[in-house]
C-alpha cells in the first residue's frame, strides 16, 4: 500500500502515528460535544485515546489527513461486530476538524480506508449514519456505498432519538 495518499490541493493523508494520538482524541473529543456524529457524551480520555490508536495502529486502519501541517482529519476502520461470522466486514468512521470542512478531506480519508481495506483482504466496509447526516451520505454515495436500512430511533443524543443509516460497500 502506498504510504501517502494525495487528494489534490494541500491535502494528503497518511497512515496514522503514536504521535497523532492527541490530535485524533481532539477532533473526537469536539465530535463527541458538538454533533451527532458520535453517539455519545463520553469524551475520550488520554489513555483511552492512546489505547484505542495503537489497536488501529496494530491492524493498519487509521489515517490521517494534514493540511499545512497540521491533522485536520482523521479516518479509521475497526471490526463492525466481534463474532467471528463478521471478521471481514469492518466499519468506517471519517471525522473533520471543525473549520476544515468542505475541503476534500473527508473524501481523501474515505478514499484511503476503502483502499487500505480492500488491500487487507476485508470483504466489505459498513457505515452507520446519524440519518440526517446528508453530507455523510453523499461522501459515502460517491464512493459507491448504498444504503441498506435506516433503523429508526436507535439512539439518542442532546435530548432527542436519532434514526441510523446503514450504508455498505463491497470490496470484492
Amino acid at each position: 500500500m502506498n504510504p501517502i495518499y494525495e487528494r489534490g490541493g494541500a491535502v494528503a493523508v497518511r497512515p496514522a502515528h503514536s504521535g497523532d494520538t492527541e490530535a485524533i482524541r481532539e477532533i473526537r473529543n469536539h465530535a463527541v460535544e458538538h454533533s451527532t456524529a458520535l453517539w455519545t457524551g463520553c469524551r475520550l480520555s488520554s489513555a483511552e485515546g492512546v489505547a484505542w490508536l495503537a489497536a488501529h495502529l496494530e491492524r493498519g486502519s487509521a489515517f490521517v489527513a494534514e493540511v499545512d501541517g497540521e491533522v485536520a482529519g482523521y479516518g479509521a476502520y475497526a471490526p463492525w461486530r466481534e463474532l467471528d461470522g463478521f471478521r471481514h466486514t469492518m466499519e468506517n468512521s471519517v471525522y473533520v476538524r471543525d473549520g476544515r470542512h468542505g475541503l476534500g478531506i473527508g473524501s481523501a480519508l474515505l478514499g484511503a480506508l476503502v483502499v487500505s481495506a480492500r488491500e487487507a483482504g476485508h470483504h466489505s466496509l459498513i457505515a452507520g449514519i446519524e440519518a440526517g447526516n446528508a453530507a455523510s451520505i453523499r461522501l459515502h454515495e460517491r464512493f459507491g456505498f448504498r444504503a441498506v436500512g435506516t433503523v429508526p430511533e436507535a439512539g439518542t443524543k442532546f435530548g432527542r432519538w436519532l434514526d441510523l443509516t446503514l450504508m455498505q460497500l463491497s470490496l470484492t
